[in-house]
């Protein structure tokens, strides 16, 4: 299983703002069952390396419209083969070592 960290950039939009493109991006990734989740700076997906390339294509194709005709899209793979590995684990097996306390 893959995690994917994807960041979508239209260029040359008329605002700073470019939450209506991460909409447009993420509708796309809602008609999948894949799992992802949403940061400040990217999504990150997890799934199988083949289904998770194929949506980024197309949450990279949905960004062009009447006014965008660039696109630059950011994508690190995670590609762990000798166990599953899920964000959620990722992420608590980082926040058990800080033992917060």
């Amino acid at each position: 299983m893959a995690i994917v960290e994807i960041t979508i950039l239209p260029v040359g939009t008329h605002s700073t703002s470019l939450s209506k493109y991460v909409v447009k991006a993420l509708k796309e990734l809602e008609k999948t069952d894949i799992n992802y989740e949403l940061t400040s700076m990217g999504t990150i997906l997890e799934g199988d390396l083949e289904e998770v390339l194929e949506i980024a294509k197309k949450m990279h194709e949905s960004v062009f419209d009447e006014d965008i005709s660039r696109v630059v899209t950011k994508i690190e793979i995670d590609d762990r083969r000798d166990k599953t590995s899920k964000i959620k684990e990722k992420k608590k097996s980082v926040e058990e070592k800080l033992e917060r306390k």
